[in-house]
């Protein structure tokens, strides 16, 4: 018994470093192969065409901000390609429930941006940890907002929870003329990559392309969330959004809006290089993903997060992607 139980042990302890030696590899090869994918020089039509995004902090919403601080807004926004605020309106409840009394100025604020740019919409960011079975849609709606922007994280690579709870969200949508987004986990850039790094303890899910292809068939907007992926460089997180928006806009109907999305936050920590996820690799990689020839549909960037973005971030923004288109 204590040879049979050493040699259990040594057989599991073998195992358990061929994993770990695979995973290095496949992390490994993954890197050097997003480093060659980000070589070259991006198309000059490459570029936006006025079908971006922002996510906006809970600020908006429960009395810190005044009319002067839409108004500085506004003045930003005019000089951008930014089509969509995703505001944040959350969090919701565990139980998909969500406090309005936390959103006093949703009304004035979706009133105030829609008479001084009245092009541009105003989407309630929802979420939490996880996914509800329902959600207040109609009360949020109510409110003005032009649409419903779900962002729940994690969810699992194939969770059905999620298409369950979009169904019966576009319903309600579709009801009122309003519009479904939702924000997707990182994608992989590879087939076969999410079902390696899944298995990995400790990894942040990820989705594959098919899972993300699902996703997007249930809403009319959906917002890739391609940061926080704890590349090292510059070069291996632009090969990245080279891939993932290949990949995207493969998978992602063309009857529905496609949006990347781009840092303009600058956190150092776990699964979060600052010096390497900055907007310009961002874009680079996504404009390279594009060719010589604009997708003949509704896609964009979205940029994460207003509190945090920066004048490069902006500047970086319009000389490199929105060029700029006005809005309003």
């Amino acid at each position: 018994m204590r040879v049979d139980g050493r040699r259990a042990v040594r057989w599991a302890a073998r195992c358990l470093l061929a994993g770990m030696l695979g995973a290095a590899m496949l992390v490994a090869g993954t890197l050097v192969a997003l480093h060659a994918e980000s070589s070259g020089t991006p198309e000059a039509a490459a570029r936006g065409t006025g079908k971006d995004a922002l996510w906006l902090g809970h600020a908006w919403l429960d009395g810190r901000k005044a009319q002067a601080d839409v108004d500085s807004l506004v003045a930003q926004l005019r000089t951008t390609g930014v089509h969509d605020l995703l505001v944040h309106a959350g969090p919701l409840e565990l139980d998909g429930a969500l406090d309005l009394g936390r959103i006093p100025r949703a009304q004035w604020f979706t009133a105030a941006i829609h008479q001084a740019l009245p092009g541009v919409r105003v989407q309630a960011w929802l979420g939490a940890h996880r996914v509800p079975d329902e959600t207040p849609v109609k009360d949020v709606l109510d409110l003005g907002f032009d649409g419903v922007h779900y962002d729940f994280e994690p969810v699992a690579e194939g969770d059905d929870r999620l298409i369950s709870l979009l169904r019966k969200t576009h319903e309600v949508t579709r009801q009122h003329g309003a519009i479904l987004s939702v924000s997707a986990i990182h994608t992989e850039p590879w087939p076969g990559v999410a079902a390696g790094m899944n298995l990995i303890p400790g990894q942040l899910a990820l989705w594959s392309t098919a899972y993300l292809g699902r996703v997007a068939q249930e809403v009319d907007q959906i917002a890739v969330m391609s940061y926080d992926t704890a590349l090292p460089t510059e070069a291996a997180y632009a090969g990245y959004l080279k891939r993932v928006t290949e990949n995207a806009l493969r998978v992602v109907p063309p009857r529905v809006a496609l949006l990347m999305g781009v840092p303009a936050y600058h956190d150092e920590r776990f699964l979060r290089y600052d010096r390497a996820e900055t907007m310009a690799a961002a874009v680079h990689g996504i404009r390279l993903a594009l060719g010589s020839t604009p997708p003949q549909r509704d896609f964009g960037v979205a940029l994460y997060v207003d509190f945090a973005a920066t004048e490069q971030d902006w500047a970086s923004y319009r000389r490199d992607w929105a060029d700029p288109p006005a809005v309003g």
